[in-house]
């Protein structure tokens, strides 16, 4: 199989893409689709035998749940057994948009969705791809990121084709996604509220609408959100987080643990290190939205590249930068 890839750049393109996501989708295919957050690979969430096939081409452990993509609160309200009001004032103030919900599961939500569990993550993604393939199916999208489990999740076509481009029917090239990271994913079910899942969506933000919220206190043996293994998010390279003082630290810390310069790839965005030979060096704004849409489309240049090391400056412990530190914490397990 080599997947389909789809442009979507003129409204005839669009039209003629949704129609064919939404018909693979009705037979039970896994399609590739664009978000706002990072790509997707799409199921129908009510089918279980399709949203198997979802784990299946990720490999993906059966432990670790997927959130469910609704097109508007009252296709959520369907898949859950409670809506509360927080749930209402987090909708009309985040969504559409990267915030998922965690509530009590609906009946109609199959069990692999919520590894077993009694809870189901929902976010309505603002993506207007996304949300007309939605509509277009009039049912639920289960869609994990769409990349090899464990891997750096996709923010554009390409990075899909490269990792799933044998493994699946269709790829919808909807351009690079804008936020850049996966959604913050907040627990309703447990109170004050929980973050799960820090994002670009930030814990202040969450508070300023329905007050005291915690950050991963409970220890459930079943998971309740996507992003919590250990080790998740990882190139190819070793990835390493630094903070260094200066480019002679920088090359000490490198040389003590024999890394080749020639495999380096540095980013940066502050010590910018302007004269370190044949290491490749690139830099990201030091502004967490911007570090956001560029960090993972940089990991995979570096793969593409054959990067042995990659070495990121730390990044700022403000509030807007938990959910990219967060992202780097795992991929460097």
């Amino acid at each position: 199989m080599t997947a389909e890839i789809l442009p979507t750049h003129t409204p005839a393109l669009f039209d003629d893409a949704v129609k064919r996501a939404a018909e693979l989708l009705t037979a039970g295919e896994a399609v590739a689709l664009p978000t706002e957050t990072v790509y997707g690979l799409a199921a129908n969430a009510l089918d279980e035998k399709a949203v198997a096939r979802v784990f299946q081409i990720k490999g993906r452990l059966a432990n670790n749940p997927v959130i469910v993509h609704v097109a508007g609160v009252e296709m959520a309200k369907r898949c859950v057994s409670d809506w509360p009001v927080v749930a209402e004032k987090l909708s009309k103030a985040f969504w559409p948009g990267p915030l998922t919900v965690v509530l009590p599961r609906a009946k109609e939500i199959p069990a692999p969705v919520t590894a077993g569990g009694p809870t189901v993550g929902v976010r309505w993604p603002n993506h207007p791809f996304v949300q007309a393939v939605i509509r277009a199916c009039d049912f639920p999208l289960a869609a994990p990121s769409a990349n090899l489990s464990g891997r750096v999740s996709p923010t554009n076509a390409e990075h899909v084709r490269n990792q799933l481009g044998r493994k699946i029917p269709l790829i919808v090239d909807g351009g690079q996604s804008q936020v850049g990271i996966e959604s913050t994913v907040l627990d309703l079910t447990v109170s004050p509220p929980e973050i799960l899942r820090p994002g670009m969506i930030h814990a202040q933000s969450v508070a300023a609408v329905i007050g005291n919220i915690e950050r991963q206190t409970s220890n459930s043996a079943t998971l309740r959100s996507p992003g919590l293994l250990k080790k998740h998010y990882a190139p190819k390279a070793k990835l390493v987080v630094l903070n260094w003082h200066d480019e002679t630290d920088l090359k000490a810390w490198l040389l003590i643990r024999h890394a080749p310069l020639v495999a380096c790839h540095i980013i940066a965005h502050t010590r910018i290190p302007l004269r370190l030979g044949t290491a490749n060096v690139s830099v990201i704004p030091r502004d967490a939205e911007a570090f956001a849409r560029a960090i993972y489309a940089e990991l995979h240049r570096c793969d593409e590249a054959g990067a042995e090391w990659i070495v990121v400056e730390a990044l700022p412990e403000s509030q807007e930068w938990q959910g990219l530190a967060d992202r780097l914490r795992r991929a460097a397990m």
